[in-house]
């Protein structure tokens, strides 16, 4: 952070898709210069063909060598990747994979280095990108790599709903062997610790998911809940985790259930993403919890379908941002609460303040 301000990374993502779009578009809004100040790791060249086509002639680029240069009062604009780079609107590439994956390896550099703040990625083409250099599923894997993190969290966030995943980008067969108590568990300790330092909830109730239609039906179809889910639950509540369930995810969503509760923990990706999607599509931002750094997306793909037909909403995106910056300004206030707890007092008879004796209370701890 410069000044103030949050310093904002954000990555092209496919070229060939909606990502500078919906950047485009996002960082339009002159006000969120107020907010922060973005640098895009990408290409120049690429960025000025894709303003042209959605014919945004009053958007510029501040063109810098590196973010040691940025101004931070402008859109910045560094270069990652050959120049002579083609798009292919709509097409799979592997070059435009290529230009994907360095554009992120550039912005993931910078923020180890906490050149940046946080990180905000456009989407991938998890086909195109493959390579020696890339061989995961997605960003979310690739970042818990190079951050040292064995078991992140994928959690969907928009006004009001959060959703995590037990099993992420699994293919479903797979899913039932993936699911075991400890994984459960694990997933429930970083949805918790998430909540609480980065959303700034106190006290969060987590609700869970069963694995079977119906939850199992008391073990009719399927034994998961009784054997592994409910087994997972009890041990979270033992260690101070409110986490109810398991529900049957068609019932718990139809009836609304998950504005009760400050999270959803699924069992796997289209139990929660579908519903998620089916409720917020447009303002759902993916969220990367458990890692020591900040990264969010906009929860959708890079809709090659229309990609420069100059249609794709930004919303998605500009949340993702917004959502980064909150997230930040959060971590701040926990981590400072952490070195600095308030101190506790009581009252009296006399109606006086005293200090109560802080043996045996849990202070909250720092993030990283």
């Amino acid at each position: 952070m410069k000044n103030n301000q949050i310093i904002v990374g954000i990555t092209q993502g496919d070229i060939n898709g909606i990502g500078y779009e919906v950047i485009i578009k996002s960082l339009s809004d002159p006000r969120m210069l107020e907010f922060c100040t973005p640098i895009i790791y990408g290409s120049p060249k690429v960025a000025a063909y894709h303003k042209k086509v959605i014919e945004a002639d009053l958007f510029n680029f501040n063109q810098v060598h590196s973010v040691d240069e940025i101004d931070l009062h402008k859109v910045n604009i560094v270069n990652c990747c050959d120049e002579n780079v083609r798009v292919e609107l709509g097409k799979v590439s592997s070059l435009a994979g290529e230009a994907a994956y360095l554009a992120l390896e550039h912005a993931v550099e910078d923020l180890k280095k906490r050149k940046i703040d946080v990180l905000v990625t456009a989407p991938i083409n998890k086909e195109s990108i493959q390579s020696k250099l890339f061989h995961f599923p997605g960003h979310t894997e690739y970042l818990a790599k190079n951050f040292g993190v064995d078991d992140p969290l994928m959690l969907l966030i928009s006004e009001g709903i959060r959703v995590g995943v037990v099993t992420g980008h699994a293919p479903l067969r797979k899913v039932p062997e993936l699911i075991t108590k400890e994984l459960i568990l694990s997933k429930l300790k970083t949805l918790h610790r998430s909540l609480v330092a980065d959303f700034a909830c106190t006290n969060p109730r987590i609700a869970v998911l069963g694995l079977n239609p119906h939850a199992g039906d008391n073990g009719l179809l399927g034994d998961e809940e009784q054997t592994v889910i409910i087994p997972a639950i009890r041990e979270a509540e033992n260690i101070g985790i409110t986490a109810l369930g398991p529900y049957a995810a068609d019932g718990f969503f139809g009836s609304g259930q998950q504005y009760k509760f400050d999270a959803v923990l699924a069992m796997y990706h289209d139990q929660g993403l579908a519903p998620f999607k089916a409720l917020t599509f447009d303002r759902g931002v993916n969220y990367t919890a458990g890692l020591p750094v900040i990264r969010t997306s906009p929860g959708h793909g890079t809709a090659f379908d229309i990609a420069g037909e100059n249609i794709a909403s930004f919303e998605s995106f500009q949340q993702a941002i917004y959502f980064a910056i909150d997230i930040f300004r959060n971590r701040i206030i926990f981590e400072e609460a952490s070195k600095n707890p308030l101190p506790k007092y009581e009252i009296n008879a006399n109606g006086e303040s005293e200090d109560i004796d802080l043996m045996g209370v849990d202070e909250p701890q720092p993030y990283l």
